[in-house]
């Protein structure tokens, strides 16, 4: 009879997969304490894995804590419950002790803990965890296999990536993703677009995230065409009819200058998230139209959709962009009071931008002043190219010695200052400045543009003129410069 009755409620526990279930999942308990199970490894199991499931993590650590054995899978259910709620330094913690007792990780282990290293930036352990993958045979399961090449790419990793990648004898779209959004987060757009190309080639089938990050690097490449290929798609097919696929065509389209088609995606769709109003807001922003920002900012309001840090962002860049320096305040100022928002850095630095460009620049020095954390490269970066814009070299030189604190290797707030003693006529402090950057062996990185032509990537670097065609460019251009100059000589 107690066999039966621990089946049965084992079967209840199983049962409870969402947050609604939570009662049940207690009820459940009671009877199991009720019944003298307690000490049941199952049904202890059962009862970690229900809460775990329902979003009760506190109720979860309780019943593995009190456990006086702990089977493999109750480890795991620990540790991928913290994963899931973000605590991953605590996963780590737990998989410590898992491994003192003796234990060893499997496939359900691995992709919880490389998770966690992921979500840490720790490289190094990750690294490490990647050899005992080796040692314990599981390098060519596909599921522990993208969990480390997802760690890889996430930490900027490229190199190890794609030659794990290379090597992996089964590639699912998880894995093409995460190597395909690990190139378009590095800035590598041509690997992006060469990694899909070879994935379609595969008859790999996309999902929403392949067609975000192609989405996503259409917009920083500057590739509608591409991004209007990939649109096409997403009509042809409802699975994709997604608000996240939605607010990345509404973010690539403003990237490319496409600010008509932007609206139209908003207005096409039928559901409407924060990150949608965000995105459009960011959009009006970049194209200087900071009027349309706050219509659309005051509009959203009115639909009771309340902004977070990231809309404020968003809106103070576009007062930022149009010069809207009294809308911009009243936002600024009603973030903590009206929707308990605290300003960050990126909000300072919005407005130290803003009134930077009007030439408030001991408004802005002010401002700073009064920054819980001052310690901010951005918000200084924004002063010093103001002190730049309007040659203002007493602030200027606060502004720049501030960043050679916080930035010592980079060699951009070097060249500003030089840039601001060169415009008022000290040659003198230009050239301790250029000594001083010689000294730290700082050199400017070369200017950068590229434009796609059938879909290869052609780079064009300042000062180089190595490409094969660069003579017949530079003509052509010079051409195109002399005809522009005498249309506008000649009318």
């Amino acid at each position: 009879m107690s066999q039966v009755a621990a089946i049965s409620l084992s079967c209840l526990l199983r049962n409870c997969v969402t947050p609604s279930a939570i009662s049940q999942a207690k009820q459940a308990h009671a009877q199991i304490l009720a019944r003298g199970f307690l000490h049941n490894v199952t049904l202890q199991t059962d009862l970690l894995l229900a809460y775990s499931k329902c979003g009760s993590l506190e109720d979860a650590c309780s019943v593995f804590y009190r456990m006086i054995e702990r089977n493999m899978h109750s480890w795991n259910i620990m540790i991928y419950s913290h994963v899931q709620n973000y605590l991953f330094d605590e996963a780590l913690a737990i998989f410590s002790g898992f491994l003192k007792m003796g234990l060893r990780p499997d496939h359900f282990t691995f992709p919880s803990i490389f998770k966690a290293c992921t979500g840490i930036g720790d490289y190094h352990l990750g690294k490490n965890l990647h050899t005992l993958v080796f040692k314990l045979g599981f390098e060519d399961h596909i599921i522990v296999g993208s969990s480390v090449l997802d760690l890889y790419a996430k930490c900027g990793k490229l190199i190890d990536a794609h030659r794990l990648f290379v090597k992996m004898s089964q590639r699912d779209v998880v894995v093409w993703n995460s190597m395909i959004s690990g190139f378009g987060r590095a800035g590598y757009l041509a690997e992006v677009f060469d990694c899909f190309r070879e994935m379609r080639h595969e008859n790999v089938k996309m999902d929403l995230r392949t067609i975000a990050s192609i989405l996503n690097a259409c917009g920083r490449g500057g590739d509608p065409m591409k991004g209007k290929e990939i649109h096409g798609q997403v009509i042809k097919n409802a699975t994709f009819n997604d608000v996240v696929i939605g607010n990345s065509l509404i973010d690539m389209y403003g990237k490319c200058g496409f600010l008509c088609s932007s609206e139209k995606v908003f207005d096409s769709m039928q559901d409407l998230n924060l990150v949608s109003w965000t995105t459009l807001i960011s959009c009006y922003g970049i194209h200087g139209k900071g009027k349309q920002s706050l219509n659309l900012f005051e509009k959203m309001r009115a639909c009771a959709v309340t902004p977070n840090s990231v809309t404020f962002t968003a809106v103070l860049a576009s007062c930022s962009h149009s010069g809207l320096v009294d809308h911009a305040w009243r936002i600024f100022a009603s973030m903590r009071p009206n929707y308990g928002v605290e300003p960050m850095v990126e909000h300072y630095a919005c407005m130290v931008d803003l009134l930077g460009r009007l030439g408030y620049l001991k408004e802005a020095l002010e401002l700073i002043k009064k920054m819980p954390e001052q310690r901010a490269p951005s918000v200084w970066g924004a002063l010093l190219g103001a002190c730049r814009m309007h040659k203002n070299v007493d602030i200027g030189k606060i502004a720049a010695y501030w960043l050679f604190e916080l930035e010592p290797k980079n060699p951009s707030n070097y060249i500003a200052l030089c840039s601001i003693y060169d415009s008022v006529g000290q040659m003198d402090a230009v050239l301790r400045t250029r000594s001083r950057m010689r000294e730290l062996e700082l050199v400017k990185t070369p200017g950068c543009s590229w434009i796609t032509i059938k879909g290869k990537v052609h780079r064009f670097y300042q000062g180089d003129i190595s490409d094969p065609w660069a003579k017949a460019i530079c003509e052509t251009l010079d051409k195109m410069i002399m005809t522009v100059m005498l249309s506008y000589t000649y009318g």
